[in-house]
């Protein structure tokens, strides 16, 4: 069986941990691993996959080399931006957890089990949509088959961990008096108050703090005019 080099960006992250945590439950066809991070988080070590890993700065230089076959992102839209093309353009097939690669045509954006054989059709760079949206799309493709869909009305409500680590409190909210515990004093500060706060900030402020637009009923995404222009 063929196996593959495989780096994971943003492998100390939420979102990292996790892919390290199913990547070893999947036991996928890999003979070697690449864990990358900020230069924060260069040199820890992690235990994976019975052994020692030591996570490697994310550098152009240190991407070079290395023979990286698929590349899985979770790092944020910015270091999607500036680092997906080069390990694409190294050989590598880049798997984008963030938004960034989201709303450009030459991009697939892909959910397996609704509409997996566009991954095929990539130029090195693969997309998946937001998390709320990929659970919605599954159950909602065989009803679209079966009958035709004419327009969805969906809401979510999603948890402030989203937005990471930073983000993520580390103890449950006091029931009785609606606050937060003490936190230590290394923790950093959250940008508005998250407890008992209906809809606080957990993104990203886009256009001056008004959001993006909301598109048009029946459309999937931004008008076109919203969308940016093909990567290089």
């Amino acid at each position: 069986m063929k196996k593959y080099v495989m780096a994971v960006v943003g492998a100390t992250g939420m979102v990292g941990s996790k892919f390290l945590k199913v990547l070893e439950e999947r036991q996928l066809p890999v003979s070697e691993y690449y864990l990358f991070a900020s230069k924060k988080s260069a040199g820890k070590q992690i235990e994976f996959m019975g052994k020692t890993h030591t996570v490697i700065e994310l550098t152009p230089e240190n991407i070079k080399g290395k023979g990286i076959q698929i590349a899985l992102f979770s790092a944020g839209g910015s270091v999607s931006k500036e680092f997906a093309p080069q390990f694409a353009a190294l050989g590598a097939t880049v798997i984008d957890n963030s938004s960034q690669w989201r709303m450009y045509d030459d991009v697939p954006l892909v959910v397996p089990e609704v509409n997996g054989e566009e991954a095929l059709n990539n130029h090195g760079i693969i997309a998946n949509p937001n998390c709320s949206t990929i659970q919605a799309v599954v159950a909602l493709k065989p009803l679209d088959d079966a009958f035709g869909i004419k327009r969805v009305v969906y809401s979510t409500y999603q948890a402030v961990s989203g937005a990471g680590f930073p983000s993520a409190p580390p103890a449950r909210l006091d029931l009785k008096t609606q606050t937060m515990p003490p936190q230590p004093a290394t923790a950093p500060a959250p940008p508005a108050s998250r407890g008992w706060t209906l809809a606080p900030i957990a993104g990203t402020k886009a256009l001056g703090g008004k959001g993006l637009p909301r598109p048009p009923a029946g459309r999937q995404s931004p008008p076109r005019a919203l969308r940016p222009p093909p990567h290089p």
